[in-house]
């Protein structure tokens, strides 16, 4: 069905004021979402001081780095598979701690050998975290309220990797790289524990949620997207052109993307900026995901029709693509910076319609259509910066990979005209809602 009716106020059936604590578990979930990056950042700043404490080049560094993508990448479907299957409390639960207790390891090894295990194990055990976190705001957060919902879980993430890097450097200048990690690592867990004493994956079950909230979450979904122990129809979903459409258009998204978390600071250095600027794209990417989680919701809610939330991340991939190859004609490397960072702006100005689409197309199998489409955008993530590094060093020049990102994100664009948010992936067409 194309359009969408959602009325915003509590029907006669309910004469209480709705409770609020969706908004609650939207906090959770900003925090899941903090620590996330939290960790994953402090890798790449305490690298320096790793490096000299292994005896470890370059080279193997960044092996280290692309071993968390690669692992990360092939462990998300099965991170959203069991949440689908056992709920996203129990999975979370096991998903932090197994990050939390493997960036502690990470702090004890010795050897260079040791670390990339170690931190392939990180990843693998980190998947999973995003696709669960877009499983619970589907179940709940009404649909007129997903989009920024995602938006704000996006933008915390963004905020605590661009604030991360300061963080991470004043803790090394009183501490030892190995207890740096340890912090991190408890804190991890204390979250974990706290999580799961609180929370619980349907709002029926939870402390505080009356029926008019449980009503208002509710109104307009099918029953069939309150479904537990959902099984999943792999052969339609891998023959869905929908799911196909949206997974390669993140990988162009996240290809994009990993260029601020892997060759910016290089990028800046041979600019002549200060590498402290690097958190510049982050931080306009922060803001972004929130103005455009309103947006979506905006639009969804004006016009009652899903497929117009493809035409935001149309917009913002196209804007994104012309802002990063306008960058490369602009000789001042501040302004230049400047532009690049709208570029990020424009780019995360769609995670909130990325994600949404996600629950709008996957059902009661959100996480597994979530973790598809993150699998895909990580895997975009693991090939950029190697290419980036080949194309660097054949031409000699960063405007030849920066054109290269701006036509990829193009490509993008063009994808989002091909995405259908009311046409579910795991259902016949008659049966979608």
């Amino acid at each position: 069905m194309a359009t969408l009716r959602e009325p915003t106020e509590v029907t006669a059936l309910s004469s209480e004021r709705p409770s609020r604590i969706r908004f609650q578990v939207l906090a959770c979930v900003c925090s899941l979402s903090v620590i996330s990056y939290l960790d994953r950042v402090c890798m790449s700043v305490a690298s320096p001081f790793i490096r000299a404490d292994l005896g470890m080049d370059e080279v193997q560094m960044g092996t280290v780095f692309s071993a968390f993508a690669l692992f990360y990448a092939l462990f998300e479907i099965p991170g959203g598979w069991m949440g689908d299957r056992i709920g996203p409390r129990k999975v979370i639960t096991r998903i932090v701690l197994w990050w939390s207790m493997f960036t502690i390891l990470i702090g004890t090894v010795n050897r260079y050998w040791t670390l990339l295990l170690v931190q392939s194990l990180f990843g693998a055990g980190e998947a999973g975290g995003f696709p669960n976190a877009a499983k619970i705001l589907s179940r709940w957060m009404p649909r007129s309220e997903r989009g920024l919902a995602t938006g704000m879980m996006w933008m915390f993430g963004r905020g605590g990797g661009a604030f991360a890097p300061a963080i991470v450097v004043i803790m090394l200048n009183h501490m030892r790289w190995r207890s740096v990690f340890a912090v991190f690592g408890v804190i991890g867990i204390a979250w974990a524990a706290l999580f799961w004493l609180w929370f619980r994956d349907h709002p029926e079950g939870m402390k505080g949620v009356n029926a008019a909230e449980v009503e208002l979450i509710q109104r307009g979904r099918a029953a069939r997207d309150q479904i537990d122990h959902a099984n999943v129809p792999w052969r339609r979903l891998l023959r869905s052109g929908n799911l196909w459409s949206i997974m390669w258009m993140y990988f162009t998204f996240a290809y994009g993307w990993y260029f601020y978390v892997t060759w910016l600071p290089t990028y800046l250095k041979s600019r002549g900026v200060s590498m402290s600027y690097g958190g510049m794209p982050l931080l306009f990417g922060a803001v972004g995901c929130v103005l455009g989680g309103l947006l979506t919701d905006y639009v969804v809610r004006k016009t009652g029709n899903l497929k117009n939330r493809r035409y935001i991340g149309f917009a913002g991939f196209l804007l994104g693509s012309i802002a990063m190859a306008t960058s490369v004609a602009i000789d001042n490397p501040m302004e230049s910076l400047v532009v690049i960072s709208m570029a990020s702006f424009f780019g995360d100005m769609t995670l909130a319609s990325c994600w949404a689409v996600c629950m709008d197309v996957g059902h009661e199998l959100a996480g597994t259509v979530s973790g598809s489409m993150n699998m895909w955008g990580n895997l975009g993530g693991f090939v950029a910066p190697t290419l980036t590094g080949y194309l660097l060093k054949h031409f000699g020049s960063w405007n030849i990979p920066i054109v290269v990102s701006s036509v990829i994100f193009f490509i993008g664009a063009l994808l989002w005209l091909r995405i259908d948010p009311t046409k579910s992936v795991i259902h016949e067409p008659q049966a979608a809602a």
